[in-house]
């Protein structure tokens, strides 16, 4: 009988261990995709940095002089924006860089010429949505507010001060990131700013002017996608 008990024991742990190797055999495939799944997830943060031509309407006008009209210099710009998704399709974007523009007289007050010139940060927030099903070619729209802050105002020629007024636009976007990896991508981006600012000026006699600078650029963009 003991010999028979020990054989029963030997059987029923030769049984255990068996078991235990199948059930490690079958959790093991679940583990690893757990585990692949948890690496394959990206942060919610993206960065780029491109570079921004920034093209305006050239139009405005000085309040009663007939046929007055405005012009604005064209710059290229470096511009950094900031990316955070909450989904894989919906993300907001915060876009920051700082540009500069003569300002000139058209129209009936050409002979005037370029009459001021300022520095402008127009910050932009839009809300965007990220199309998925390209595979690595990640195009977007998207859609926002402008607060457009004016800085380092001089008046020029027969102007002796200008004054611009800080202001809110609305701001339309399209464009796409193609990824070469998970991380790394190319970005052609292009942004429409609805911005017409109020704006004063004081001519050298002392005479107060004032008027809207219908600026409305365009910015197209190209350049880095870093996903974190």
């Amino acid at each position: 009988m003991g010999l028979k008990r020990t054989m029963g024991l030997v059987g029923a742990a030769a049984m255990l261990a068996t078991t235990g190797q199948a059930l490690a055999a079958d959790l093991s495939p679940q583990q690893d995709a757990v585990m692949a799944a948890a690496a394959s997830q990206k942060s919610p943060w993206q960065i780029r940095v491109r570079a921004l031509g920034v093209i305006t309407e050239d139009s405005g006008s000085v309040d009663g002089i007939a046929g007055s009209d405005l012009s604005y210099s064209d710059t290229v710009i470096p511009e950094l924006d900031i990316t955070y998704y909450f989904t894989d399709n919906i993300a907001a974007e915060l876009i920051l860089g700082t540009t500069w523009a003569d300002v000139k007289g058209e129209g009936s007050i050409s002979a005037l010429g370029t009459v001021g010139e300022t520095w402008l940060l127009p910050p932009t927030l839009t809300l965007q949505y990220h199309f998925t099903n390209f595979g690595q070619f990640k195009p977007y729209v998207g859609a926002g507010v402008n607060y457009t802050i004016f800085y380092s105002q001089d008046g020029k020629n027969a102007m002796s001060d200008l004054d611009i007024e800080n202001t809110w636009g609305a701001a339309l976007q399209v464009g796409f990131d193609y990824m070469i990896d998970d991380n790394w991508g190319v970005n052609l981006d292009v942004k429409k700013l609805f911005l017409e600012p109020d704006y004063d000026i004081t001519m050298n006699d002392g005479t107060k002017l004032s008027g809207k600078a219908e600026l409305n650029p365009w910015l197209v963009g190209a350049g880095i996608t870093y996903r974190f």
